[in-house]
């Protein structure tokens, strides 16, 4: 069944306009039919169209579980956003696809692009949660400069780590032994550019382990599937044994 994003069902039960045109124009519910609604905050409500309006479908909540998240890490993805937009569109797809809790445009010193617009990004990732059949949208953040963003990060934040260009850091995988189930996990990943040593020496000091994400050079939207990926990977490993 197709999953349809609303928001704010819990105060107001009525499906957003393009997720209502898309309902009742494309999809052709009508009233009486059923449709799960997620609100990108892991609720999952079954509902029934009470007014089929394509600009507003009214619906009545049959009812409503909370979806818990398939991973336990909370998990970071912070990276200097692309000069091509295409490449961090895909990435947020796949990110959210994956599963993330937060993403972090970051500004760095060698990045080429200063700006990055959510909204875009933000309707991308709702198509992705869906897709997925996830009921959590992952926190999508303004641009932040990258020493603001270190310098905010809670302290429970415990598994920071930088993925950047240096041979000697290409044996560092980032399969680390401080990566467990429920480990609230960071991870930097620079522009084309890479990281400036000053941005890398900042990110050390407070705590931030260099780490490779394998023997090749990867495109910064790659790397940070690489890395979202990888952590999944680890923590589902040790969550087996």
């Amino acid at each position: 069944m197709i999953r349809f994003y609303a928001p704010d069902i819990a105060n107001d039960p009525r499906l957003p306009e393009t997720e209502s045109g898309h309902c009742i124009r494309v999809l052709r519910h009508k009233e009486g039919d059923e449709v799960e609604v997620i609100d990108g905050k892991g609720g999952l409500y079954r509902c029934v169209i009470a007014d089929a309006r394509p600009k507003g479908v009214l619906l009545e909540v049959v009812s409503q579980e909370q979806i818990a998240s398939p991973w336990g890490n909370e998990i970071t993805i912070a990276v200097a956003p692309t000069k091509n937009v295409d490449r961090m569109e895909w990435m947020i797809e796949k990110l959210t696809e994956i599963g993330i809790n937060r993403f972090v445009p970051v500004r760095c010193e060698h990045s080429e692009r200063k700006d990055l617009k959510i909204e875009r990004i933000e309707k991308i990732a709702i198509s992705a949660m869906k897709q997925s059949l996830k009921a959590t949208m992952p926190v999508l953040q303004q641009v932040t400069p990258l020493r603001h963003f270190i310098e905010t990060l809670p302290p429970t934040v415990t598994a920071r780590y930088i993925a950047y260009c240096n041979d000697e850091v290409y044996e560092r995988r980032l399969l680390a032994s401080s990566i467990t189930p429920d480990t609230d996990c960071v991870v930097l990943i620079g522009p084309e550019g890479d990281f400036s040593p000053e941005e890398v020496k900042f990110a050390v000091d407070n705590g931030f382990v260099p780490v490779s994400l394998g023997p090749c050079r990867l495109r910064t939207e790659t790397a940070a599937v690489v890395a979202a990926d990888t952590i999944h990977i680890v923590s589902t490993l040790k969550q087996a044994l």
